[in-house]
C-alpha cells in the first residue's frame, strides 16, 4: 500500500513538475535598439521587457515600456524620440504577441526558432516572422537572442525631411531574455 501511494505522489508531483516547465517567463529582458544614419547615430536600450512563452501551445507575448528606453546621446535626442517620433504617452506599449513555429530541442545545444506574429509599435501592427536564437540552461532557464530590423514607414513613424540624413529609415533592434519556468 506504501509503494502505491508513493508511485502515485512521484506521478503526481512529475505531472506538476513538466506542468511548470510548459511556461516560461522573464521580467527583465533587454531590447536595445540603434539607428545608424549617415550624419547621426542614435541608439538606447530599455530592461522594461516582459515576456511570456508556453511550449505546449506554441505561443508567446512580449512588451515593452516604450518611454523606459534611456542611453540616448543627448537629453534632446531622448525628448524628440519620445515626443516627436514615438509619441511615448499616446503610444506607451510595444508589443509582440504570436506562435512559435518550430518546435523546441531539448538539451543544452543552441536551437533556433521561428516565431510569427502581430509587432505592434507606434500604434501600427505588422505581421512579423523573427528567428530567435535559444539555448537551454542547465537549471531549466531559457536564454533567447533575437536581432531583427524595424523600417518606420511600416509603423507610421515620419521622419521630417529636415532631419531625414540624422535618422535611420530601418531601425535595428536585438532582444535578450533569460525566461525562467512558472506555474
Amino acid at each position: 500500500m506504501v509503494f502505491r501511494i508513493l508511485i502515485l505522489f512521484c506521478f503526481i508531483f512529475t505531472l506538476q513538475l513538466a506542468k511548470a516547465q510548459n511556461r516560461f517567463r522573464s521580467d527583465s529582458g533587454m531590447v536595445h535598439f540603434v539607428s545608424e544614419a549617415p550624419l547621426e547615430l542614435i541608439e538606447a536600450q530599455t530592461t522594461d521587457f516582459k515576456i511570456i512563452v508556453d511550449t505546449v501551445d506554441a505561443a508567446f507575448a512580449a512588451t515593452i515600456a516604450v518611454g523606459s528606453f534611456q542611453g540616448f546621446n543627448s537629453p534632446l535626442q531622448q525628448e524628440h524620440f519620445h515626443e516627436n517620433y514615438m509619441e511615448s504617452e499616446t503610444h506607451p506599449k510595444a508589443t509582440f504577441v504570436g506562435k512559435i513555429l518550430s518546435p523546441f530541442a531539448s538539451g543544452t545545444q543552441p536551437f533556433t526558432l521561428q516565431v510569427k506574429g502581430k509587432l505592434k509599435i507606434h500604434g501600427v501592427e505588422q505581421n512579423r516572422i523573427i528567428e530567435v536564437k535559444c539555448r537551454w540552461t542547465e537549471n531549466g532557464n531559457l536564454l533567447a537572442e533575437a536581432r531583427f530590423i524595424v523600417p518606420l514607414e511600416d509603423h507610421d513613424i515620419e521622419i521630417p525631411r529636415i532631419v531625414y540624413r540624422k535618422i535611420a529609415e530601418e531601425i535595428q533592434v536585438s532582444v535578450s531574455a533569460e525566461l525562467s519556468p512558472f506555474d
